[in-house]
């Protein structure tokens, strides 16, 4: 077990996957907590959407995640990813053995689905949901299989949190609500196996479903939840958005597991209500959009791991203080090969200028450049962060309208007509990356003039001026520190 747990962290070290551009939007919301010492409730971070609503749905994992980076740096960052994916697969092995009595066999579950999620292992909130996903999971499958309400009774409190670092908490009110949609037909239809009562569970799901409402914004949480969901423009703009591509071995191995899932539930020839509609549900999401491919990864790993049967058992029963001896192993081989691989702050931040207009900031401020500011989404959250000026577009979709993406999108990559962009015309500063269409035809532009270029930014500057959105002082945004 210690040589699995370290090992996926350890992988997950290795990887480094500190270039997620969103983080920094999430931390700059974090520095204006600090500085208003309130949650936002209208935007403060764009030119165009100033003042409209917003909810700053993850504000307790963005005050974790800044409180980190200001301790460690750009370590920081990694270092949450490491450790939350240590507990995933922590928690992903228990779900695992508590269905699989097979030691090997446990193991090797939990080794292909902690492999197949290494796309997202990225410092994001979404970590906090694939954990508590599969807490909840674990608690009602068990509950389902011996009766023992125990681990339910302590899912408000878990609700509680997940309501206040990430959006997705309604994946686990779903898991709830089918299994308890399961122990009502279970009165009426001969053949449904569950051992959870309905009055208990539905007493579970409302204590839970109050809990997601102790948060900042209350019940409004819940618009944001509808709003998120129903924004469907976005699903081929965004790269996290986009539906698997297919286009490696981890893509079909994510199908594979899901399809040996489907098969074994059809291979036990009884009613399984909840794990086909689970199992449903997952294929539904995790096929649609990269972010959600988790969902059938522990779903798949949690059905097999209860249909496969095995005559072998693992004989060695824990004990009480084996959890600190493993957890604390691990830790160890994990601080070494932080060492052994060289990860440090000069590292990452190499990384990081490698894929993220950094000297390109740092010129802007030294020469003291103002917008109205033009960029593309992909930057949008970082230049948040580094500029402390408002962005014309940014990782936040639910802020702006399909419209809007729709026409960044088609303007960076200099289709049909994007010299009609108005919010082109309009600005006094364009960064974007130097490969990109739009950077191309702006250096034959005589609108504009390139101050700045270098392999991963071109900066920009329109040669009259027609702005008039004016923009706001750094005051209002927070201090924004560059990396050092």
């Amino acid at each position: 077990m210690t040589v699995l747990y370290a090992a996926m962290a350890l992988l997950c070290a290795k990887v480094g996957l500190v270039l997620d551009t969103d983080v920094w939007w999430h931390m700059k919301t974090a520095q204006w907590i600090e500085l208003h010492r309130a949650v936002p409730h209208t935007d403060p971070f764009s030119q165009y959407m100033a003042g409209q609503p917003w909810v700053a749905y993850s504000w307790l994992y963005e005050l974790l995640l800044l409180r980190l980076y200001r301790w460690l740096g750009l370590t920081g960052l990694l270092a949450y990813s490491v450790c939350m994916i240590g507990v995933i697969v922590v928690a992903l092995h228990k779900m695992i053995r508590g269905l699989q009595a097979d030691f090997t066999l446990g193991i090797l579950l939990a080794l292909a689905g902690s492999m197949l999620t290494m796309r997202i292992w990225t410092p994001r909130s979404w970590q906090f949901t694939i954990l508590f996903f599969i807490v909840v999971l674990d608690a009602v499958m068990q509950a389902r299989r011996n009766g023992r309400f125990g681990a339910l009774y302590w899912l408000p409190l878990i609700f509680l949190i997940w309501a206040n670092v990430h959006l997705q908490f309604v994946m686990g009110l779903l898991v709830l609500g089918v299994a308890l949609a399961e122990s009502v037909l279970a009165r009426f239809v001969h053949g449904l196996a569950t051992r959870i009562g309905p009055v208990r569970l539905a007493c579970v799901l409302a204590a839970c479903s109050l809990a997601t409402l102790v948060n900042p914004y209350g019940w409004r949480i819940y618009q944001v939840v509808a709003g998120v969901a129903g924004q469907s423009g976005v699903l081929d703009k965004i790269s996290e958005l986009k539906s698997l591509p297919f286009r490696d071995g981890v893509d079909f191995g994510i199908l594979f597991l899901a399809l040996g899932a489907f098969a074994a539930l059809g291979w036990a020839r009884r009613l399984q209500f909840f794990e086909a509609v689970m199992m449903i549900f997952a294929a539904a999401v995790s096929f649609r959009s990269l972010r959600d491919l988790w969902v059938v990864v522990v779903l798949s790993c949690a059905v097999l791991a209860a249909a496969i049967r095995s005559k072998r058992s693992d004989p060695y029963q824990g004990r009480w203080f084996d959890a600190p001896i493993v957890a604390a192993a691990a830790g160890m081989i994990v601080l070494c090969g932080f060492h052994v691989f060289h990860i440090d702050n000069a590292a990452l931040e190499a990384k990081v200028r490698e894929g993220l207009p950094v000297d390109a900031c740092e010129f802007v401020k030294a020469r003291g450049l103002t917008g109205p500011l033009y960029n593309d989404i992909g930057w949008g959250g970082y230049l948040i962060w580094a500029l402390g000026m408002p962005v014309e577009v940014d990782g936040r979709t639910n802020v702006y309208a399909d419209q809007r993406l729709n026409r960044s999108v088609a303007t960076w990559s200099a289709e049909r007509d994007w010299d009609t962009d108005e919010d082109l015309h309009k600005a006094g500063l364009v960064i974007g990356p130097s490969n990109e269409a739009l950077s191309q035809v702006l250096r034959l532009s005589p609108a504009f003039e390139l101050v700045y270029d270098d392999k991963v930014a071109a900066v920009f500057v329109a040669r009259k001026p027609i702005g008039t959105i004016p923009a706001r002082s750094e005051a209002s945004l927070g201090n924004s520190p560059t990396i050092k």
